[in-house]
Parts: C-alpha cells; sequence; structure tokens
C-alpha cells in the first residue's frame, strides 16, 4: 500500500523488569484504537511480547511446522513439494524463519507470511526462541559489511527490511520492534537501523547505569555504521536507512505513587532516582542520536504521569488473558477472577486514557523525524 510513511520504533534499555514488554503491548494496542496500524515484530530471543500476545500452545504449534526449516532450510524447501511449501507460507511463521534463508545465504522464500490478527489494525509476527542463531550471522559475518559484502550487508539490513515489505504490503503506520536488554549484535542492528527508540525505565539506581551502557554502546555503533556508510558504494549504502537511530524519550514504569507537592508525585525514593533520568540521558546518550527532541521536550517522561504509576495486578490479568488492561473486564471467561475484575472494572478500563495520553505525546515526537 503506497502512499503511506512507515516508521519503526524500538524499545530498550539495558535493564530488564523496566516494563519493556508491557510498554510495547499496550502501546501497539492503544495505537491501534486510534486508528494507526500496527506490526509488532519479536525479535527478544525470550519471546514475552509473543507469549503475552497469544497463547502458548498456539505459538509452540507455529514453531513445530517450522523447526525442519530451521535446522536446513534449503534442504527441507527442496525435500517439499511446491504445494507444501505454499501452504506453510499460507499460515503465521515467526520471525526467525522469514530470516533463516538470510542466515543460510539461500533464497529468499518470495512471499510474506500472514502476521497473526490480534485487534483490528494490529498484528504480530511472533519470535522464536532460536534468534540467537540468527545473532551469531551477524556477529560472524559483520566485518565482511566492511568490505562490501552482499551477504554480509543482506544479512545486517535483513530485519529492516522485512519491516518495509509488510509495511508495503499491510499498510502499517508503525512497526515496533521488540527487543532484549542485551547489548549485543542483534541489538545492534535493530536498534540502529529503526527510526526511533524509547528508553523505558524504572526508578532505581539500575536503570540509570542500563541508560549508561546504552549511551556508550550507542557511540559505537554510530561510529560503525558511520565507517561502512563512508566505505561502501552509493549504491550499497541504499541498503541501510538515510539516518541514525533517533531517541524520542524515555518513560518511568511502575513507580510508587504518593501525592505530594512534587509534580510526578512520587514516593520519596523513587522520585530521587526518576529525577537522574533526563540528565543521565544529556550525559550518556550521543548528542546527535537525541537532537530531533528539544531539551525541555526530552527532560520530561513521555506522556508526563500518564502510565507512570504503578498498574498493581492490572498487568496480572492482561497477561492471563492476552489482551491490553482496559479490554480485561469486557472478556467472556474470566472463570475466578470475574469478582475481582468487575469491582475493578472502572480502574482496568480507565487504562485506556493513560495510554491514549501516552501515545498522543509520542506521535507528536515521532512526527519530528520527518
Amino acid at each position: 500500500m503506497k502512499g503511506i510513511s512507515m516508521k519503526t520504533i524500538s524499545i530498550f534499555n539495558n535493564k530488564g523488569g523496566v516494563g519493556k514488554t508491557t510498554l510495547t503491548f499496550h502501546l501497539a494496542h492503544a495505537l491501534a484504537t486510534m486508528g494507526k496500524k500496527v506490526l509488532i515484530i519479536d525479535l527478544d530471543p525470550q519471546c514475552n511480547i509473543s507469549t503475552l500476545s497469544v497463547p502458548q500452545d498456539w505459538l509452540m504449534d507455529v514453531w513445530a511446522k517450522e523447526n525442519a526449516y530451521i535446522d536446513d532450510f534449503k534442504a527441507t524447501r527442496e525435500q517439499s513439494t511446491v504445494e507444501e511449501f505454499e501452504a506453510l507460507n499460507q499460515n503465521v511463521r515467526s520471525i526467525h524463519y522469514l530470516l533463516t534463508p538470510t542466515q543460510e545465504g539461500t533464497a529468499e522464500i518470495g512471499i510474506l507470511p500472514p502476521p497473526v490478527a490480534l485487534a483490528p489494525n494490529l498484528h504480530l509476527i511472533p519470535g522464536r526462541l532460536t534468534m540467537h542463531l540468527y545473532e551469531e550471522k551477524i556477529s560472524s559475518r559483520w566485518s565482511d559489511v566492511y568490505q562490501g559484502d552482499p551477504l554480509a550487508i543482506r544479512t545486517i539490513t535483513r530485519i529492516r527490511k522485512l519491516a518495509e515489505e509488510y509495511a508495503a504490503a499491510y499498510g502499517y503506520h508503525f512497526v515496533i520492534m521488540d527487543t532484549s536488554p542485551s547489548i549485543g549484535a542483534l541489538n545492534k542492528v535493530v536498534i540502529s537501523t529503526t527510526d526511533g527508540f524509547i528508553i523505558p525505565c524504572a526508578p532505581d539506581m539500575f536503570s540509570l547505569y542500563g541508560i549508561r551502557n546504552l549511551g556508550s554502546a550507542l557511540a559505537v555503533w554510530q561510529k560503525q555504521f558511520g565507517t561502512i556508510f563512508h566505505l561502501l558504494s552509493e549504491e550499497k549504502r541504499k541498503n541501510f536507512p538515510e539516518d541514525f537511530v533517533k531517541l524520542l524519550g524515555f518513560t518511568i514504569y511502575n513507580a510508587k505513587k504518593y501525592a505530594g507537592n512534587q509534580p510526578w508525585e512520587l514516593a520519596k525514593a523513587h522520585y530521587h532516582y526518576a529525577l537522574q533520568i533526563p540528565a543521565e540521558i544529556m550525559g550518556c546518550v550521543p548528542e546527535d542520536v537525541r537532537n530531533v527532541i528539544p531539551a525541555e521536550v526530552l527532560a520530561q517522561p513521555i506522556g508526563g504521569t500518564a502510565i507512570m504509576h504503578t498498574h498493581n495486578t492490572l498487568t496480572g490479568m492482561s497477561q492471563k488473558y492476552h489482551v491490553p488492561m482496559w479490554k480485561v473486564p469486557a472478556e467472556e471467561n474470566l472463570g475466578d477472577d470475574v469478582n475481582t475484575v468487575m469491582g475493578s472494572r472502572r480502574v482496568f478500563e480507565a487504562t485506556l486514557d493513560k495510554y491514549t495520553e501516552f501515545s498522543k505525546d509520542l506521535l507528536s515526537r515521532i512526527e519530528r523525524l520527518g
């Protein structure tokens, strides 16, 4: 579908437990509710966004049908009939399956297997526990990129290319890349080649160190991609996005609310660390990675306090029923949870307004990407 300007977004911090998966899931659903067409690609080898979004039995069935191809794509394809191969690709396939031809250096599939629909306007390409195999190929072929090797270039740009192909086919406005907390070869490629990224934080010391680690990594990655651009021909540079990734802002997750006289309404200990986050970002993230968003805007959490304070047990119910928090009360088979959920129905449903407010602020920042 031509004419739609798709943006790729990644959500990353070198620290687990900062609400990355919860944020990705609810942001995607909120954007879809607002009429934006969204695709999530699960690039985290732990597959947290996939297990949050779909039943595990369904996901394991997807994986089982791919196993032989993951082991040896070329040989399995040659042993299958044309009809068998086409039938396989008429159903949802994992991101690692889609990347395996590049991993092996064989011909691409030639068609786009459909993503799974999570809600109107929202689709998912599920992850797979074997994604570490693709990461190993990124690492082993990285040095060949500087020499302009076609397979090496294909390996580090294929994820972005798939996002573009799916956006063209389905008309997505946004492709959200879900990543692990690791600063490794896979995330170097994913984050560096997306248009914008968000740093999710918890109000603690570890998130501050995560920002420092991320800032150092971004400086190295930016230098590496700059060298690649300098060495490659103009034709080969077309495989890469024109600009290095840009920071859109940060979030604060699971903070304890305290109705005091400070603007973020946080408990004293949480406020102490939360206040340090903007300074860490300004001091650690390279200036030309954060220069799209004005400093005074970047100093404020995306959406202000909209999603800052703890959701308590609401996220557990969301995970159990594979729907965003605001949709839990509408589930038909709540069983033993019905009294708990219905007693807090307004609290559940109010989360839609909170994530909508967050999403509107994020959209205003994304517009600055051009």
